[in-house]
């Protein structure tokens, strides 16, 4: 049995850390240098690199493979018969993949806003697609520049995806880490949807003896809707779900080879169903008694996305800073140690107050 919900769980966390969710995508295209720029002069204690891999073996900054959406490649006629259909961890796709492209020609292509009717399109066409080499040597000097450590939260995207189709990432990424001196030092939190990978990984950073080897590198298992499950587990035909991993026994098997836990912030606290906020569950409190951090996502600062009790006015477009600092301040109150949100300003004012 789980233990009893306290109103008010402690981080474990010496400092809740506000995370940039693909920057401060709220405010720029995503997974783009003016995102990224954004975040950390805003206050991110952390930026988030999606990765996925290119023709050429390239890690690049996306979140998905299928780039049709978030960039202007349908405009471009040199690559219209480009366009196919895949399926991805079990899901048929239409559109164009990052795998198709070499990095040249990814680079001729621009950033779009992912979602235009929130958010606008006035920064369409201005950003490229950047490497994790770029995102890397970016953040290194603006934390040279601000005198204070930024650090990396690169996730593998579709890992099994692309292990099948021989571009695997997790090498990959830890040579990239160890070939950057900033890299080398600076905090780095690895994470993925996946399970195989992350013990991969924590095994080749050196197992039980992984903190003392590599003291700035950790791992995040990300935690999807319950009757879901990582993709690995569906192609070994297992029968694990998020749901079993977010129990006591769960979190238990995930301490061991991860340092905290990335849930959807609704495992935490559930809206009811009329959308406003319901009562905290016990995930919080499990995961600390197995040692996990916990660093739920996407806090964005829509009216869209609040529950209820914070919105303002009646338009779900309306974009609303304090009912998103007054939301966020709820969840910090149930125990996180970190969060990821599109809007870091807002974070830091959350966290700042407290």
């Amino acid at each position: 049995m789980s233990a009893p919900v306290h109103a008010a769980e402690k981080p474990l966390a010496a400092r809740v850390l506000v995370i940039g969710h693909r920057g401060a995508s709220a405010l720029r295209p995503e997974h783009t240098l003016a995102s990224y720029a954004r975040a950390i002069a805003d206050g991110a204690d952390f930026i988030e690199p999606d990765l996925v891999m290119t023709r050429d073996g390239v890690m690049v900054v996306r979140h998905e493979n299928e780039i049709g959406g978030t960039t202007d490649v349908s405009s471009h006629p040199e690559f219209a018969d480009r366009k196919t259909r895949r399926i991805v961890d079990g899901q048929s796709e239409s559109g164009w993949f990052t795998e198709d492209f070499t990095l040249a020609e990814l680079k001729t292509l621009r950033a779009r806003e992912r979602l235009p009717e929130l958010r606008g399109t006035r920064y369409d066409g201005q950003f490229q697609i950047l490497t994790l080499d770029e995102v890397i040597d970016f953040v290194a000097a603006e934390s040279a520049t601000l005198g204070r450590p930024i650090g990396i939260i690169p996730e593998i995207k579709h890992g099994t995806y692309f292990q099948r189709i021989q571009r695997p990432m997790e090498d990959a990424l830890l040579a990239t880490l160890a070939a950057h001196a900033y890299t080398r030092t600076a905090p780095v939190e690895i994470q993925s949807f996946e399970i195989a990978n992350l013990k991969y990984l924590h095994d080749k950073l050196g197992g039980a003896q992984a903190r003392q080897r590599h003291p700035n590198i950790r791992l995040l298992q990300l935690l999807d809707e319950p009757q879901l499950q990582p993709y690995d587990v569906v192609a070994a035909s297992g029968t694990l779900t998020y749901a079993q991993m977010m129990t006591p026994a769960g979190l238990r098997r995930i301490a061991r080879y991860a340092d905290a836990i990335g849930p959807d912030y609704h495992a935490i606290i559930p809206y009811r169903a009329d959308g406003t906020l319901g009562r905290p569950t016990a995930l919080v409190h499990d995961a600390h008694a197995a040692g996990l951090q916990v660093h739920p996502y996407t806090f964005r600062p829509e009216n869209t996305f609040l529950a209820r009790d914070f919105w303002h006015g009646s338009d779900p477009h309306t974009f609303n800073a304090d009912g998103a600092v007054a939301e966020m301040r709820v969840y910090l109150d149930a125990g996180i140690d970190a969060f990821f949100t599109d809007d870091p300003a807002l974070g830091r004012r959350a966290v700042d107050a407290r």
